[in-house]
């Protein structure tokens, strides 16, 4: 992603992106040496607002506009607007690249993303996904126009200067990608583990943000030392992996716990794990967890 952006954009060009892109967006824009305007989250009417600053720049300069999402955002859940920005399109002139990385194999009918949930997917001009979310593997992907490919192929520093994929690692991907396509059933079983789990944890008063996908946010409220003793607490006596979330993601007394069910999982799986965390907001509430840690000096 780093290197796309980086390609895609010269000091001519501006970017216009949503303020809570990932922190690879963040870190290819950092490249760019021309104009960019962050938009407040999901808000529509200031991304436009950001389009017209942008449209005044680029008539003087010759340039174009780069906007850039997400297709699911990856810590809270939460969808970003594809149709509502691609219908800009219609009043201005960009180019429209989305990070799907959470929603690649997941969202949309038939798991081509979260365009495909929107119905949009014409509409998106530069499409990124990653193998390491549905497919369980590593590396990824960037789809467009066989022109914008072509140069891509051979302007993308991060790839001229690395090595491809070892051969069982693109192996495997394609075979990942036949799955996806022939077994719609292991998606319907992940979105019916989902709804399940997130059901469950709001049902035991326990606050899931706006997810609208399989990542599954759980906020509390504490510190760093709370959290890392929630995470232990949940590992070693409960047997639950999850990912932390602490400042400066989040304010500084909440923690986010990442939960992200798989096809995998069963229904059992998933009323243990709301058990577990109905527990550890027991705890919570009750102040059990120490707000410093132990000196292992004395």
């Amino acid at each position: 992603m780093v290197s796309i952006i980086d390609a895609l954009v010269n000091r001519h060009d501006v970017i216009v992106y949503d303020s809570e892109s990932h922190a690879c967006i963040m870190d290819g824009l950092r490249l760019h040496i021309g104009k960019r305007f962050a938009f407040h989250h999901n808000d529509i009417e200031n991304c436009e607002k950001q389009l017209q600053r942008a449209t005044k720049l680029t008539e003087v300069s010759g340039g174009g506009i780069l906007v850039i999402t997400e297709g699911v955002f990856g810590m809270a859940g939460d969808l970003g607007k594809l149709d509502k920005i691609a219908a800009l399109k219609k009043k201005y002139n960009f180019r429209f690249l989305v990070d799907d990385a959470h929603g690649f194999g997941t969202m949309g009918a038939n798991g081509r993303g979260t365009s495909e949930h929107f119905g949009v997917m014409d509409e998106i001009d530069i499409y990124f996904a990653t193998f390491a979310k549905s497919m369980a593997g590593i590396g990824g992907f960037v789809a467009s126009t066989k022109e914008v490919i072509s140069y891509l192929r051979y302007n993308l520093r991060s790839q001229i200067y690395a090595k491809s994929l070892p051969m069982a690692m693109t192996l495997g991907a394609i075979k990942r990608l036949e799955i996806i396509q022939a077994h719609p059933e292991y998606r319907e079983k992940l979105w019916t583990n989902v709804r399940a789990l997130q059901k469950g944890l709001k049902d035991a008063g326990l606050n899931l943000g706006n997810t609208e996908s399989p990542v599954t946010p759980v906020f509390m409220k504490g510190g760093v030392t709370q959290s890392t003793q929630m995470i232990y607490d949940l590992r070693e006596h409960y047997n639950v992996f999850c990912s932390v979330v602490i400042y400066p993601v989040v304010p500084k007394d909440v923690v986010m716990l990442r939960l992200i069910p798989t096809a995998a999982h069963s229904l059992e799986d998933v009323d243990y794990t709301v058990k577990a965390f109905r527990e550890i907001k027991r705890k919570v509430d009750n102040d059990e967890y120490p707000h410093e840690m132990a000196d292992f000096t004395k």
